[in-house]
């Protein structure tokens, strides 16, 4: 069994600002965990998480993949930046944070050159006004705030994914069963040729969640 990372230094103020690691977060590390040996198979040169929090899910799949491979983090909320940065030291994984909104800053230098992304997106239905005001204040609030069908954020990422994904490339995200899993499979596979399979689920409560892993079309092992 893989270690859940140290967040030992982060503080009860520190989650009064950033998402702490809970149930989602702890399903996409045993999802990632299961998929070890095919992400090693990948020989993976760049990781990309969107929306990093604390940094507890690149740590993780830092200690899978090691120091031979380049850890980039993206979050809107410059103190989760901040978080992601000192979980990384903490836990010994070399990660390179940036401070922006999900993938913009990395969209051209990277284009089909991220082997792995990961994102764990702000999920829950709100109204739109609510996750429009959560993601420009840049707080805790752009973690969870989802907009209309709590799908307002991850779409725009989703709508980008395929131009980061290298050939070999696998995309895990985070749904809730709310989400419509099934529209998000038709529309990566429709319109970017992206099969998605739910790889791992789990009821927390009244949430159902689940981890669907993309890859390209046709690319059904590794290469």
């Amino acid at each position: 069994m893989i270690p859940t990372p140290d967040t030992s230094h982060l503080t009860a103020r520190d989650y009064e600002q950033v998402y702490e690691p809970a149930e989602d977060t702890f399903l996409l590390l045993d999802a990632l965990e299961a998929d070890a040996d095919r992400l090693k198979e990948l020989n993976p040169t760049i990781c990309l998480e969107v929306g990093s929090g604390s940094g507890c899910v690149t740590s993780f799949i830092g200690g899978i993949l090691g120091p031979s491979v380049l850890y980039l983090c993206t979050d809107i909320n410059p103190h989760a930046c901040r978080c992601t940065y000192l979980t990384g030291v903490q836990n010994k994984v070399n990660i390179h944070v940036i401070n922006g909104s999900l993938a913009a800053p990395l969209q051209s230098r990277l284009s089909h050159k991220i082997d792995v992304i990961l994102f764990n997106p702000p999920y829950v239905p709100t109204t739109e006004d609510e996750a429009n005001v959560a993601q420009s204040s840049r707080n805790i609030g752009g973690s969870w705030s989802g907009g209309s069908d709590g799908m307002q954020v991850t779409n725009m990422l989703l709508d980008s994914v395929a131009n980061l994904l290298s050939p070999k490339g696998h995309f895990y995200l985070v749904v809730l069963k709310q989400n419509n899993i099934s529209r998000i499979l038709q529309h990566m596979d429709e319109l970017y040729h992206l099969e998605g399979e739910i790889v791992l689920q789990r009821r927390a409560g009244r949430e159902h969640l689940f981890i669907v892993r993309f890859i390209r079309q046709g690319r059904s092992t590794v290469e």
